[in-house]
């Protein structure tokens, strides 16, 4: 039994560090603004079309932000969730009979 707790803690581990290289975007107005974070959720960068700046209020470019980043966090979740049902599918692979499937 620790044994598979000790798998399970490895492959978790393998799980954050491969979401640490995978990048995820969110944007909004067609690209105008950009949110760029890894798999486990850290921002990488925020890019802000110098036109669009220039032309866009306080308050729409914070609402905009505010979109672009919680879909590039959705992304983020969507990876997760991916990966960890690979991992979760390994490692019940060979159990599938002890649950009548």
């Amino acid at each position: 039994m620790f044994d598979k707790l000790f798998e399970v803690q490895q492959k978790a581990g393998e799980v954050k560090k491969r979401l640490d290289v995978i990048t995820v975007t969110g944007s909004v107005e067609g690209g105008k603004i950009s949110v760029s974070a890894t798999g486990n959720k850290v921002i990488q960068s925020i890019t802000i079309d110098p036109d669009f700046y220039k032309d866009a209020d306080k308050e729409e470019i914070e609402e905009l932000l505010i979109t672009a980043i919680n879909k590039a966090m959705e992304q983020a979740d969507n990876v997760s969730q991916s990966e960890m049902a690979a991992i979760t599918k390994d490692m019940l692979g060979g159990m599938g009979g002890m649950f009548g499937k």
